[in-house]
C-alpha cells in the first residue's frame, strides 16, 4: 500500500478509510472515498447511495467494489458519471471456493465511457475473468498504475504504448504469450511484473524502458532474452528464474544499478564468466556442471537467505537436464534425457504422520517427509536426490537409507551418506526412476546376498563372528537373503532384567524374499554370550530363543535343535528364518523376559520440559527431549524462559503419540485442532523437535492470589503388547501416566476494564477485521490479544508494518504505561488496516515472525470458530455460500 501510494502521489491517505458499520453514514463520504468491497452486497449499497445522495457520490475520488458481486454490471453503468475518480478497484478474490481458493470475479469488460475518466490514475482489475484488455483503458490519459494480475489475458493490445504515463504495470498470473512492440513506448514505466505467464520471447523494444527499476519475468517459457536489456541503466532487480533460458547476455553484468539478478531454475549451460562471478547473481538450479564456479562472497551470504523459508513449490525440467537446489537444502540432478519433454515438478516437505509413515522395529527417523509430484511418472534415466538428515554418527552400528513409498508399501533405496565440508551437515544420496514420498531413516545394518543352488556363505559386518552357511541344494531357484544384527551389552541386560548373571548374544534377524522354506537346513553360528566360553559353559543355563519378525512372541527352541559348541561359538541348523537369540541365565521361563527386553531395546529415555516465558508466564513451552539433549536445550532457552527441573527419565518409542494435559485450575483452548479430550497431542521422534508453545489461563478469579497448577503427560497410541514397566504408574486409575511438572500463574495486576472504565481511558471505534467467509476478529478479540503481548509490542509493531517513528510516538505518548502502549500500537494498526481483507493473516504472520507463535495460534483458533459459526448460520437458513447475505452470514466471535 505504501509503495502504491508513492506511485500515485497520494501520501498516507491511501491507508485510511471508513470502517465497520458506518459505511452507509456520512463519515463514509467524508474524505471522498467509498470502500464497499468488504461487504457481500457492496454494489447494492453503492446503488442506494447513488440514488439517495447522488451529489456526494459523484464527488468520490476513491472507490472499491468487489467483482464477485451479482450487481456489478449495474454499478458499472454509473461509474462514468464519477468524473473526479482517481482510484478505482474492481477486484475479485473476496469469495473462496470449497477448497479455500480465491474465486475470480465476473468482470469480462468495462463500459466504453470509462475512458472519459480524465482524473483516474489507479486502476486495479485483479482476480477477474478478462481475456482481453478493455480498449477504453487505453484512453485514460492520467493512468499511472494498472493491475490486471490473475486474469486470463492471452495478449496485450498493439497500441498498449498509448498509456504513456504508466509507472506501474502488473499482469502476473495470466496467459500472455507475447508482448506488443509498443511496450517500449512506456517511457515512464518503473515497475513491470509479467511473472507466471507463457511468454516465449521478448521484443527488442523492451530495452527502451529506460526508467524501469524492477522487471519480473519469472515463471515463463523464455529460452533467450534480447541484448537490449543491457540498455536498462536504471534497472535494480531482474527476475528471470523458472524459465527455459540456455544462456544470458554478458552485458547484463555491466548494468550500473543492478543489485539482484535471479537466474535460478533455468537450463543454463553457457553462462558468461562476468555473470557467474557477479555477487548479485542467483544461479542455483541450473545444469552448469563443471563450468559452475565456486560461489563468490556474495553467494555465501545468499545461501542462508534462500534456505530459510520455502517448503513447497515447483520447478521445470527439460530434456537437457538440470541441477536444482531447494530452499530446504534438498538437491536434485536430472541427467540429459531423463525427461523427454518439459515437465513441471511439484515438491513439498511434510511433518511425518505415523498413520502412514510406518517405521519398522529399531528404525529411527532422521528427516521430514519429501513429496515429489507427479507420482509414478517414470524417468528415462535415474534422477539423483540428496536429502539433509540428522547426523548418523550418534547411532551406533546402524546405517542410513532413503525410504520411498511405492503406492502400497515402503521400500529402502540404495543410499550413500555424504558430509558437507563447511557445514559438517549430512545428506543422504540415492537414485530413483519415479517420484513419490521420500524420507531418511536409520536402521539396523543390513547384509544381504543371493543364494544360488550351489549354496553360499553370509557374514555380518556388525559382528563377523556371526555367519550363515547355505549348503549345496538348499534351494532350486536363486533367492535373496537379508541379515541384521542388534548388539546387546551386558550392562543393558543387567539393567533391564535386574539380574547380574543374565547374559545374551546379539540378536540375529534373518529374512528372505521367498515364502518357501529351504530344502536343506541352513547352518547358523552365534557367539556365546559375554563372559561365557566352552570351558565354563553350563548347558542348563543356555537357552536358544526364536521370535517372530515383529518380536511379539519368543519361543524357547533349545530342545528342538541340535546345539554344537566350540570355545567361542554355538552352532545350530534351521529351515526357515526369523529372530534368533542366545541367552545365558538361571531363569527357567524366559519367553516373557525376552519379549520385555526386546521392547525396552526399542525405547528412548526422555525427559519432559515445561517452561514459562519470563515476560509472560501464561505462555508455556512444552517439549519432550531425549536425555542427551536436555542440557543443550535448557541452555538455549534459559534467557527467555524459566521453569521447574525436567521430569524424571521415562521411556518412549520412536513415532509414539503422547498427550499433555493441564490440571488444578489451569486450562487451555480445547478448540485447538491438536487438542483431544482436553489434552494436547504430540508425536515423538527422537531426531525431530517435539515442542509446542501455547497460552494457558486460569478459569478461577486470581486477582488476589497466584494459581498453582500442573501439566501432566500421558501415553497415547503405543504398539500392542507394550511391556508392563514401559509405563510408570501413579496413584489413580490412569496407568499410562508419564510425568507431571508444576505450573504457577502469578497474581494478576489490574488490567483494562477492571475498576477503571472499559479501556482505562482509551476508546476506539468498533472494529471487525477479516470477512464473513473466514471469520472476524472483533474489538473484544483484540483486547484479549493485547493482554498477551507484553514487552514484545515494539517487535510485533515493526512486523505489522508500523514505522519506527510511529512506535516512538506511541511509546512517548504512553510512557510509563505498558498496557496503553500495547493498546495504542495494536488498535492503531487495526484501524489503518480494517479494510484489508488479508489483515488477519498478516497479523498471524507478524506474531510468528516476532516469536509469538502462541498468539498466532490463538488468533487462528478464533478465526476457525468464526468460520464454524458462519457455516452453521448458512446451513441454518438453507442458503448456499455464494448467495449469503450480510445479515445471515456474518458470525461475530
Amino acid at each position: 500500500t505504501q509503495k502504491m501510494a508513492e506511485l500515485l502521489g497520494l501520501g498516507d491517505e491511501c491507508g485510511e478509510g471508513a470502517s465497520g458499520a458506518s459505511a452507509l453514514a456520512g463519515s463514509c463520504l467524508a474524505d471522498n472515498r467509498l470502500n464497499l468491497d468488504v461487504y457481500p452486497d457492496g454494489c447494492h449499497r453503492f446503488l442506494r447511495l447513488f440514488e439517495g445522495r447522488r451529489g456526494e457520490v459523484v464527488q468520490v475520488e476513491f472507490l472499491r467494489l468487489s467483482s464477485n458481486d451479482r450487481l456489478l454490471g449495474t454499478a458499472l453503468g454509473i461509474l462514468p458519471q464519477l468524473k473526479h475518480l482517481k482510484s478505482l478497484v474492481l477486484k475479485g478474490g473476496h469469495a473462496r471456493d470449497e477448497f479455500g481458493s480465491c474465486q475470480h470475479g465476473s468482470l469480462t469488460s468495462l463500459p466504453p465511457d470509462i475512458g472519459n475518466l480524465r482524473c483516474l490514475t489507479h486502476l486495479d482489475l485483479s482476480f477477474n475473468s478478462l481475456s482481453t484488455l478493455p480498449s477504453c483503458i487505453l484512453h485514460l490519459p492520467s493512468l499511472r498504475v494498472l493491475l490486471v494480475s490473475h486474469n486470463s489475458l492471452v495478449a496485450l493490445p498493439e497500441d498498449f504504448g498509448l498509456l504513456s504515463k504508466l509507472t506501474f504495470f502488473s499482469a502476473m498470473k495470466n496467459q500472455l504469450k507475447d508482448l506488443p512492440q509498443s511496450i517500449g513506448e512506456l517511457s515512464e514505466l518503473q515497475d513491470l511484473d509479467l511473472s507466471e505467464n507463457a511468454l516465449e520471447f521478448l521484443p527488442e523494444e523492451v530495452g527502451n524502458l529506460h526508467n524501469c527499476t524492477e522487471l519480473d519475468l519469472s515463471g515463463n517459457r523464455l529460452s533467450s532474452i534480447p541484448d537490449s536489456l543491457a540498455n536498462l541503466k536504471s534497472l535494480r532487480r531482474l527476475h528471470l528464474h523458472s524459465n527455459l533460458l540456455v544462456t544470458v547476455p554478458a552485458s547484463l553484468a555491466s548494468l550500473p544499478n543492478l543489485s539482484r539478478l535471479d537466474l535460478q531454475n533455468n537450463c543454463l549451460r553457457a553462462v558468461p564468466r562476468e555473470i557467474q562471478t557477479s555477487p548479485f547473481v542467483r544461479l542455483r538450479g541450473n545444469p552448469l556442471g563443471e563450468t559452475e564456479p565456486a560461489p563468490s562472497a556474495g553467494l555465501k551470504s545468499l545461501h542462508a537467505v534462500i534456505c530459510s523459508c520455502i517448503s513447497s513449490g515447483s520447478f521445470t525440467v527439460t530434456s537437457e537436464g538440470c541441477k536444482v537446489l531447494l530452499a530446504c537444502g534438498i538437491h536434485f540432478y536430472f541427467p540429459p534425457g531423463a525427461a523427454p519433454d518439459p515437465l513441471r515438478i511439484y515438491f513439498r516437505t511434510l511433518a511425518p504422520d505415523p498413520q502412514w509413515v510406518k517405521l519398522r522395529h529399531h528404525d529411527v527417523l532422521l528427516s521430514r517427509v519429501l513429496e515429489l509430484q507427479p507420482h509414478g511418472v517414470k524417468f528415462h534415466q535415474e534422477v539423483q536426490i540428496w536429502m539433509p538428515c540428522a547426523s548418523p554418527q550418534t547411532l551406533h552400528q546402524r546405517e542410513v537409507v532413503v525410504r520411498t513409498f511405492s503406492g502400497q508399501s515402503w521400500s529402502d533405496l540404495r543410499t550413500r551418506v555424504e558430509q558437507k565440508r563447511k557445514s559438517k551437515k549430512h545428506v543422504a544420496h540415492c537414485s530413483v526412476l519415479h517420484f513419490s514420498w521420500f524420507l531418511v531413516v536409520s536402521r539396523l545394518v543390513q547384509n544381504e546376498c543371493k543364494v544360488p543352488t550351489e549354496g553360499t556363505l553370509l557374514f555380518s559386518s556388525v559382528d563377523p563372528n556371526i555367519k550363515v552357511t547355505f549348503p549345496p541344494g538348499v534351494t532350486e531357484e536363486m533367492r535373496s537373503v537379508k541379515l541384521q544384527v542388534l548388539p546387546v551389552s551386558a550392562e543393558e541386560m543387567e539393567e533391564i532384567t535386574a539380574d547380574a548373571g543374565c547374559r545374551a548374544s546379539p540378536l540375529l534377524c534373518l529374512s528372505q524374499d521367498s515364502l518357501v522354506d529351504f530344502l536343506r537346513p541352513v547352518r547358523i553360528q552365534l557367539p556365546l554370550p559375554p563372559g561365557v566360553t566352552g570351558l565354563n559353559l553350563d548347558l542348563s543355563r543356555l537357552h536358544l530363543l526364536r521370535g517372530d519378525l515383529e518380536g511379539q512372541t519368543w519361543d524357547d527352541i533349545t530342545g528342538q535343535v541340535v546345539l554344537e559348541f566350540t570355545h567361542l561359538y554355538a552352532m545350530f541348523e534351521v529351515t526357515h528364518f526369523s529372530w534368533y537369540w542366545l541367552w545365558y541365565t538361571t531363569k527357567t521361563y524366559i519367553g516373557g523376559i525376552a519379549k520385555k527386553v526386546y521392547e525396552r531395546l526399542r525405547m528412548y529415555q526422555v525427559n519432559f520440559i515445561a517452561l514459562q516465558r519470563k515476560k509472560d508466564p501464561e505462555q508455556v513451552l512444552l517439549q519432550c527431549v531425549p536425555k542427551h539433549k536436555v542440557d543443550p536445550v535448557l541452555k538455549k532457552l534459559q534467557d527467555r524462559y524459566r521453569g521447574p527441573e525436567p521430569s524424571d527419565m521415562v521411556e518412549m518409542f520412536e513415532g509414539e503419540q503422547f498427550f499433555a494435559a493441564f490440571e488444578r485450575g489451569i486450562s487451555i483452548d480445547t478448540d485447538r485442532p491438536d487438542c483431544v479430550d482436553g489434552r494436547l497431542s504430540f508425536i515423538f521422534y527422537s531426531h525431530l523437535k517435539n515442542m509446542k508453545e501455547i497460552y494457558v489461563t486460569s478459569p478461577v478469579d486470581r486477582k488476589g492470589q497466584a494459581v498453582k497448577g500442573q501439566v501432566s503427560f500421558y501415553r497415547g497410541a503405543v504398539p500392542e503388547n507394550i511391556p508392563e514397566d514401559a509405563s510408570r504408574r501413579r496413584k489413580g486409575p490412569d496407568s499410562l501416566w508419564l510425568a507431571t511438572l508444576p505450573i504457577k500463574l502469578p497474581r494478576l495486576k489490574p488490567r483494562w476494564g477492571e475498576n477503571t472504565g472499559p479501556l482505562n481511558g482509551f476508546s476506539f471505534a468498533p472494529l471487525n477485521l477479516g470477512n464473513a467467509e473466514t471469520g472476524y476478529l472483533t474489538q473484544a478479540n483484540l483486547l484479549t490479544i493485547a493482554r498477551r503481548v507484553g514487552a514484545d509490542w515494539q517487535t510485533i509493531g515493526l512486523n505489522l508494518g508500523l514505522t519506527y517513528q510511529q512506535l516512538e510516538r506511541i511509546g512517548y505518548n504512553n510512557r510509563e504505561d505498558l498496557d496503553k502502549q500495547i493498546l495504542d500500537m495494536l488498535f492503531s494498526w487495526a484501524q489503518q488496516n480494517s479494510e484489508d481483507p488479508d489483515c488477519v493473516s498478516k497479523l498471524i504472520t507478524a506474531m510468528k515472525e516476532s516469536g509469538r507463535r502462541d498468539i498466532a495460534e490463538e488468533v487462528e483458533t478464533i478465526i476457525e470458530l468464526g468460520r464454524q459459526k458462519y457455516r452453521e448460520s448458512i446451513r441454518r437458513v438453507g442458503l448456499e455460500q455464494e448467495s449469503s447475505t450480510e445479515d445471515s452470514a456474518i458470525a461475530m466471535v
